[in-house]
């Protein structure tokens, strides 16, 4: 009788193990890059950006670098630039000579180095579309659909990952007021040696700046 209920117990928990849903194909190419991004100590990017909406009349083109190291990260936009230490970011707009001052976690809504880069981790469900081609390089194209579309800033999420590299190459960032932001990285390089002073912000080097805290 012992044996039988062994055996039965055996028996429903490698059919609950093998009842377990399957990791779907853009589940496991996302998992794959989390676990990568995760293991970083710091990361460097260069890219190049498009914002465009035809009904505002909208289509600007910049380009920019990135530096993340944990929770801080440095990034500029064109002329302007942020700086983050963890704790307090920093947003510079060099046209206006004004620097807005604001919590780390007041940024949220903003896209950064850091964010760009792990987008896909919350608040998204994902679908493998295709594999592509950019330069020549294969990639798996994979879109982002918001959990709760009422309260989401994006409608869909395009990336475009590297099959060898396991690189995000492209994000296609389509919100809901129409405006469509693509951020293409142009270069990527792991664990450069980046100091702390780089994401410290200092008013001496913007004479003439307006800091407003937000």
């Amino acid at each position: 009788m012992k044996s039988f209920l062994l055996f039965s117990l055996l028996f429903i928990m490698s059919y609950q193990v093998s009842a377990q849903p399957e990791l779907s194909k853009s589940q496991k190419i996302l998992n794959k890059l989390s676990k990568k991004m995760k293991g970083l100590k710091s990361f460097y990017l260069e890219y190049s950006a498009n914002i465009k909406n035809e009904e505002m009349g909208q289509n600007d083109d910049y380009s920019g670098k990135g530096w993340v190291k944990n929770s801080k990260y440095y990034a500029t936009y064109g002329d302007n630039s942020i700086i983050c230490n963890g704790i307090k970011t920093w947003t510079i707009i060099a046209k206006d000579k004004e620097v807005y001052e604001s919590d780390n976690s007041d940024d949220e809504d903003g896209i950064n180095p850091k964010k760009l880069m792990t987008i896909w981790e919350t608040g998204f469900k994902n679908k493998f579309i295709k594999e592509d081609k950019i330069s020549g390089e294969t990639v798996s194209v994979i879109d982002l659909y918001p959990k709760n579309p009422k309260t989401a800033d994006y409608n869909t999420i395009v990336l475009y990952i590297s099959k060898s590299k396991n690189e995000l190459k492209k994000a296609v960032m389509k919100s809901n007021d129409g405006t469509i932001m693509t951020y293409s990285v142009t270069k990527f390089t792991s664990n450069p040696e980046v100091k702390d002073t780089k994401f410290a912000f200092d008013k001496k080097n913007y004479p003439g700046y307006k800091v407003i805290k937000n």
